[in-house]
């Protein structure tokens, strides 16, 4: 999405930024855009990972199962 704005596109946005919110206020903007999409990989990562040992788990029930039902 964003290869599609190019350099002098994202440049125009940021100096709007800095007009819009003033350069005090850009840094702790920044910061908590940071913070949030920090905290968005790590919540997106632990569902994976959840995801994973739900599905590892199934195997080897499927194979235990399968395993008891050959003996």
């Amino acid at each position: 999405m964003l290869s599609s704005i190019g350099i002098p596109g994202l440049i125009l946005i940021l100096v709007i930024a800095l007009v819009i919110f003033g350069p005090k206020k850009l840094p702790e903007i920044g910061k908590a855009t940071g913070q949030t999409l920090r905290e968005f990989k790590k919540s997106a990562r632990d569902l994976t990972d959840d995801a994973s040992d739900e599905v590892k788990e199934a195997k080897m029930l499927v194979s235990d199962d399968q395993s008891s039902q050959k003996k």
